[in-house]
């Protein structure tokens, strides 16, 4: 009697085990044949992306940088990586795989903050567990979800778990002619109807340590690889006394010596609500007038690091004793 229970647990489990892996690999083929679809822009950033200028953020990162101003002004090629939603251990992660086979020239992180404890933002690393198994230099973000992800990823239905409506929808033809995507960019349309918001973001929140060494770590490995690093504060249509990350953003970036470029108290957008299409993101008309700016900014980074890098050099140099 026992023998056959231990046989039937046996066979069941390995139905189980046969049923995970087939299930897993179909899963696994269509998300990585998607053609559209925050998927696919996802899978196109970890492997492929490797353009002299590269954009991270969450929403306001894909709505605000226009590819053509930015290629055309600085004559190097572009490609923004954001993803909707995403945080700090996400753009790590990205950059991570992406230095690991290109050097870009500049690393750009439109950054809204977010240093506050949530746990849904360790949640939304989920969004690449597809990429576990095949980039280890990701691995230990991905593994900040939760201390059983390394046992949890053996299930190779696991990694797509919840995403087969997002798969098949990528998979189909009419979702590419329906969205549109210019090296990562997503213009919105309409313009904001409601009168500019007050906003009371004085009160201080728990600080995630995790979030503040990740943003110090991505910024050390852009400056490592070479990349001028430029982090950035998009407009907002609201006004406001303080706000916290925005101080934390400063705070470390004069630490570790990168222009910080925060517009959120910008009067040209304070102003001219006609360029945002929400409270928190321009639209398309808005985002022309935002990356003219950014060129032209990074621009004079450019010639300020030039200046100081001559200037230093003149120093060296003067500072030979003749022979």
């Amino acid at each position: 009697m026992v023998k056959k229970l231990v046989i039937n647990i046996a066979i069941v489990a390995f139905v189980v085990i046969i049923l995970d892996f087939a299930i897993g690999s179909v899963l696994r083929y269509f998300y990585f044949r998607e053609i559209s679809g925050i998927h696919f822009r996802t899978t196109y950033a970890l492997e492929k992306a490797d353009s002299d200028i590269i954009v991270f953020g969450s929403s306001r990162a894909n709505h605000h940088y226009v590819p053509e101003i930015f290629e055309n002004a600085l004559k190097m090629s572009f490609y923004n990586a954001g993803r909707d939603g995403a945080g700090i251990f996400y753009h790590t992660a990205v950059l991570k795989s992406i230095l690991k086979r290109n050097k870009s020239k500049v690393i750009i992180l439109d950054y809204a903050g977010g240093f506050d404890k949530r746990e849904r933002d360790y949640d939304r690393l989920s969004c690449l567990l597809p990429y576990y198994k095949y980039h280890d230099e990701i691995r230990r973000i991905i593994e900040l979800k939760s201390s059983f992800e390394r046992i949890k990823m053996v299930s190779a239905i696991y990694p797509f778990n919840s995403e087969i409506l997002n798969i098949a929808i990528g998979n189909m033809k009419t979702n590419k002619d329906n969205y549109i995507d210019a090296q990562g960019y997503i213009p919105l349309d309409g313009e904001l109807q409601a009168e500019i918001e007050f906003a009371d973001n004085a009160i201080n929140y728990e600080i995630d340590n995790n979030k503040v060494n990740y943003f110090k770590e991505f910024i050390f490995i852009a400056k490592k690889a070479g990349a001028k690093v430029i982090i950035i504060y998009s407009p907002i249509y609201e006004k406001y006394q303080k706000k916290q990350e925005i101080d934390i953003c400063r705070s470390i970036c004069n630490s570790m010596n990168v222009p910080f470029l925060d517009f959120s108290k910008n009067n040209l957008f304070l102003q001219n609500r006609q360029l945002f299409r929400d409270v928190e993101h321009l639209n398309h008309k808005g985002a022309i007038v935002f990356s003219n700016i950014v060129v032209n900014k990074i621009k004079f980074v450019s010639s300020a690091i030039k200046r100081d890098k001559a200037s230093e050099t003149s120093k060296i140099v003067g500072n030979i004793p003749k022979v």
